[in-house]
Formats: C-alpha cells, structure tokens, sequence
C-alpha cells in the first residue's frame, strides 16, 4: 500500500494440513483428490468466506489463511472441525484436518504473506490432535471469554527454527478435560454445523478509490476526491456494506494499481474506481464496479451533466452500486442517501476543499488556519449546510490534540459548540454526533460520548472515527474487554491507519491484563510508528507485568531518548479514565521492571 511500512500488519493466521494425506494418496489418490476437493468446496471455503478469512497460499494438501481478527480465525477453525466431526464420511475417504493458529507479525508481498506470524502457525499446526485445533497462547488469551468454547493448556514446546519456547493450547471436539490433570472443565460446545447447513452469507464489502482527475487543471483535484469522499460517505451510511474509509482507499491516488492487488490489501470483495472531467458548468464522470478477485467488471456507467445535477448523479452512482452489490436499502437508509444538505454548490465547494485538508494527511498549523477559512467560508454561504459546521468541529478536535492554534485549550469548547450547531441543522449528520463525543470524552463527560458515538454509529455503522471513539470510551470508562471489538471493526474499515488503532488496542489488552497480547499490538504499533512515545511506555508496562525486565527497560530508554521529557504522571493525568485502579494497573508494571530509572 501507500505508505512505508504499511505492508506489515497484525494478522491471525490459520494453518491447516490433512492427516495421513500421503498414505491416503498412496492408497487411493483419485478418491483422496475427490475428497479433498469436496471438503474444501462444502466445508472449508465457505467458513473462510463467512469468517472473512483470505486463503493465501495452497500447497498440496496444506492451507495457509489471513484473517483481520483473532476471534475470525478460531470461530472459522471451530466451525470446520466441529463440522467435519458432526457429517461423518460423505463417501470415499474422510478428510481430518489439523489446524494452528497464531497471532503476530505480517508482510504482504504480492498475494502471499510471511513473517513470524506465519511461521509459529506453520509450526503449531501438526501439535494438534486430528481433527483438533493448536493455537499460540496469545491466540488464546487475546480470545478470552469472547468465545465460549475451552482450549486445554498444552504446556510450552519447542519447534523447529522458532529460537523461543511457546506455550499452546489446544481443543478437541471429544476431549473435555485439561491437559496435565488439572480440573476439568465443561464439555465443549463448539458451533457445530450440520453437513446440510449453508454457511453464513458474507457481507458485501467495497473501497472507493479516489476518482482521477480529468480536468487538465490541478486546481480541480479537490473536486474528483470530493465527489469521492461523497459517494464514500453516502455508502458508508448502509448496514448490509462494509465500506473502507477514506483515509485508506486514498493511499493509492495517483497510482497505477492492480485492483486485485486492492481487494487483498484492503480485504474487499468490489472496487469502485473512476474518473471526473469539469469544463465550465458541464462535468462528466465514468464510473466503474469491479470484482476484486477476478477483475471482471459488474457495472459501468457515464454521465454527462450540468454542474448543477452533480448531488443527483452522486444519488444515482450509489443506488447503482447498491443494486449491483444485491444490497437492500431500509427506507430510513434510502431517506438518508438521498437527503441534500445544500443546493448551494459553491457552499458545498467550499466544504470540500475544507474536507479534503481535515482528513487529509498533511495537518499542521497551517493547513489548520487554511481549512478554518474554506469552513467558515461555507457557512457564509449557507448558514443552514451542516457539513461545514461538523468539519469545522472536527478541526478544532484536532486542535485540541495537536496544539496548533494560540489557544488549543478554547477549541475543545468551540468543537462542542459547532457540532451542536450542526446536530440542530441536521440531526443526522453521523459525523458531528462523533465530534460531540469526542469533545464529551475530553471533558470526562463519558456517559454523553457514548450515547453521541453509538448516535453516529445508527447514522454511519461504517464510520471508523465512530468505532474508535466508542473504542475509547470504553477504555477510560473500565470495561477494556468490550473495548476489543471495536478497535478491531475501526482496523478492518480504515487498515492502512492501523497505527492508531494499534494504540488503542494494545491499551485495551494492556488494561485487561493480557499483557502477552498487548505486548504484541504495541510492538507493531511502534515498528508502524518508530517514533511513538506514549506506545513504549505503555508497552514497558506489559513488558513489566510479563516479567521482562531488561526488555522493559531498553523500551524505557528507546522512549526517553524520544522525548526526554516524558512524565508517566502527567501523560495519564491528561487521560479521562474513570477509575483510578486502571492508572495504578499501568504504573505497577512499570514499577516491576525498576521504571522510571
């Protein structure tokens, strides 16, 4: 993708391998052959799909898979083996699988991926019993009580060309105790699915890629990503889509791109992509729906329109896009797709140019004063435009955060202000719903910033802002567990800005003491970020909690050399957590490991 270093991510990765495939050849290699074939057609393909799983590599019998979510990749290998177990033989020889599974470290290079987060899978995939699952035991405490089935502890092992001891878990459809006679534990009750079971229906996913620019004027370029961002925002306002954000889909503009290679990185199924030409009033757009995986287009279309018609051809694209997706619209969807906040277009010009350096990558002081004027520009031209009064809202956020204007401290009080502002001109605007809960949660007013993000999630179930805050929100109010999913949903939806949520993530884990787990996001974070400080300090916590001290501490050097003004108490001081025990938590594994020194 785009960015230095943005082809590494956290991924979890399935393993899997058919028992006695050799002997099984030997014996019968048409039956083996149709077998497989039909275990991977009826049971193992669909549970990928329907846990959002990506196959990346098939060799002979052996399967390597990707999945975004840890909780993703156990539910798919629980739903294959308690299926496989529950149908029995379907005619010639049965296929038993062994499956591990890990978490870690991950580079994407054409349409593989390795790394250290594959090898260990590779490694604790035949630790497994046939028809059993293997998994690393950050896999398991990163898990936890989200999935209702026990693993059995497996003690640490040693595999080959992996220079550390792992520890492993493992689960069995008809093994009800623990390993090493401990307690027992419940049966499991794993998601067994039935042979005629049909596998649950993926959710149609898509990325927008910024529209190119046609016009022969670079001055134009804000208008092509403009209507971009509109059909992104328009879309991302559906349930049954899974639509990427912005800040993702715009990391290949300007790029010759394999859209392939675009529905591997970003994890969609259908790629948008198109042009934009504006000549006086008249603009033309051409319009193209693709299938990711084989490239072949499902709809296609060109308008050619006065200025003036530039909201309805926006209208029609996503309708369009929609009905080819087979995507059913809820009235209450259709009402807020077609609703037209102005019919002023220089307002909502003014809007974008604004939008565009918001949300763009490139903010400093600077751009901030710039995008004020095209806000406040806006408004000046329609008082009743929404939009600008949200993005303006979401400027001084950021302000508040970056310290760019002469008084950050007021913004806070002006974003609250003008996303009010922009809720009494249009309740339903998803995005200054998402500025008021940002606002709530610097103040400590943590009850009104959930009930505004869970507002703006209704509007725009897409909106990554939205599934971070509520990310958040969660985590300063004690309640780190139900933090997790959130995280994780604002990771798929916006991947190539990982590295933010990779903070919030690990914090969330850190808080719930699964510091194996947090001691992984945060190290990923900081190789996306080697600049990061308050994601080292977090991590010598987690490193301190795992007993690490060394570590721990050679992470504390790497951070102060950093900022050698970092204060533990004054950085949490600024953090709006509820209960004083989450701080205590942090700071006592600092103290483990001798911190500060």
């Amino acid at each position: 993708m785009g960015e230095a270093g943005s082809n590494r991510r956290l991924a979890a990765i399935l393993a899997a391998d058919v028992v006695g495939y050799s002997r099984m050849m030997a014996g019968d290699e048409a039956g083996t052959l149709a077998a497989l074939k039909r275990h991977r057609e009826a049971l193992f393909d669909p549970a990928v799909s329907a846990h959002n799983g990506r196959v990346f590599k098939l060799i002979g019998d052996g399967t390597l898979v990707e999945f975004g979510s840890v909780v993703d990749a156990v539910k798919c290998a629980l739903a294959i083996q308690a299926a496989a177990a529950g149908q029995g033989g379907t005619g010639g020889a049965p296929i038993v699988l062994r499956i591990g599974i890990n978490l870690g470290d991950v580079i994407l290079e054409g349409d593989d991926v390795y790394g250290d987060g594959v090898n260990v899978a590779a490694r604790l995939e035949p630790l497994a019993e046939p028809g059993g699952i293997c998994v690393a035991s950050i896999v398991n405490e990163s898990v936890g009580n989200r999935i209702d089935v026990p693993f059995r502890d497996g003690g640490e092992v040693h595999v080959k060309n992996i220079d550390r001891p792992i520890r492993i878990w493992k689960w069995h459809p008809g093994k009800a105790s623990d390993v090493g006679g401990t307690a027992p534990v419940a049966p499991s009750q794993g998601p067994a699915v039935a042979s005629n079971d049909k596998p649950a229906k993926q959710t149609p996913s898509i990325a927008v890629l910024p529209f190119t620019n046609m016009s022969g004027d670079p001055e134009q370029e804000y208008f092509s990503d403009g209507i971009s961002e509109d059909i992104i925002t328009d879309l991302s306002k559906v349930g049954g889509l899974l639509v990427i954000a912005r800040n993702s889909s715009f990391t290949y503009k300007g790029k010759n791109v394999d859209i392939r290679s675009v529905g591997r990185e970003l994890g969609v199924r259908s790629v948008l992509e198109g042009s934009i030409r504006r000549a006086g009033n008249r603009v033309r757009i051409t319009a193209q729906l693709i299938d990711a995986a084989n490239g072949a287009h499902l709809w296609a279309e060109r308008y050619d329109r006065d200025l003036t018609d530039i909201f309805a051809v926006q209208d029609e694209v996503t309708r369009h896009i929609v009905g080819a997706l087979k995507v059913t619209l809820t009235p209450a969807e259709a009402a807020l797709i077609s609703g037209v906040q102005t019919r002023r277009l220089d307002a909502h010009e003014a809007y974008m140019r604004g939008r565009a350096i918001v949300f763009g990558s490139d903010k400093t002081r600077e751009t901030f004063q710039e995008a004020v004027v095209h806000f406040t520009g806006s408004i000046a031209l329609d008082p009743d435009y929404a939009e600008p009064y949200a993005g303006l809202s979401a400027l001084y956020t950021f302000d508040y955060q970056n310290r760019w204007s002469d008084d950050p401290d007021r913004s806070l009080d002006e974003a609250g202000r003008l996303a009010a502002t922009a809720i009494e001109k249009n309740p339903n605007d998803p995005l200054a719903h998402c500025v008021v809960a940002l606002a709530a949660m610097f103040k400590r007013d943590l009850e009104t910033g959930r009930v505004e993000a869970d507002k703006a999630l209704a509007l725009n179930p897409n909106l990554a802002m939205a599934h971070n805050s509520r990310c958040v929100l969660h985590i300063y109010s004690g309640e780190p567990l139900a933090a997790i999913p959130f995280a994780e949903r604002a990771m798929r939806l916006d991947p190539a800005y990982s590295q933010q949520y990779l903070h919030f993530l690990g914090l969330a884990y850190l808080l719930a003491g699964k510091y194996e787990t947090a001691s992984v996001v945060f190290k990923q974070r900081i190789l996306l970020v080697p600049g990061t400080d308050l994601s080292r300090a977090f991590l010598a916590s987690a490193l301190g909690h795992l007993g690490e001290v060394d570590e721990a501490r050679r992470v504390w050097r790497e951070m102060m050399d950093i900022n050698p003004r970092y204060a533990f108490e004054g950085h949490v001081g600024r953090l709006p957590f509820k209960h004083r025990a989450d701080v205590d938590r942090i700071k006592e594994g600092l103290t483990k490991a001798g911190l500060p020194e």
